[in-house]
């Protein structure tokens, strides 16, 4: 059996970017990518307005908490996609990291979110076209 690649997708708080990029993985890729979220200061909860905007799209992300982020997740992950988490995550050689430069949607209108959630589409679309290959036919 081949390998199933491993994302781990962190931000600042894991309450609004990375559970967005994270509800789109499963529902985009399934089961074919296995998908960790982390936050380097993690909040309370998963931000309401993300989870509302991403509800519109029928993907429901209420059920993720935001988690702290660890050295062991990022270790045990193919690719780490971060979030504006700058500096905070750790280096480990041969794993490939991606810096997704979007806006923190925490404090913003429900209009702000859906910008930032429609350009997580895109950049997860493009991800798991590079991890997972097209079937051949």
């Amino acid at each position: 059996m081949a390998h199933k690649p491993s994302v781990l997708f962190v931000c600042v708080h894991n309450a609004g970017r990375s559970p967005m990029a994270a509800g789109f993985l499963t529902e985009l890729a399934g089961d074919r990518i296995e998908v960790r979220t982390a936050g380097s200061t993690p909040a309370a909860s998963v931000n309401p307005v993300a989870v509302a905007a991403m509800a519109e799209i029928g993907i429901d992300i209420a059920g993720q908490t935001p988690k702290q982020l660890t050295d062991e997740a990022v270790g045990i992950s193919d690719v780490v996609v971060t979030m504006g988490c700058g500096d905070a995550c750790p280096y480990f050689p041969g794993i490939s990291y991606r810096d997704w430069v979007l806006p923190d949607p925490s404090g913003q209108s429900i209009e702000v979110v859906r910008t930032i959630r429609d350009r997580i589409r895109i950049l997860v679309e493009n991800l798991i076209a590079e991890l997972v290959p097209a079937p051949t036919h």
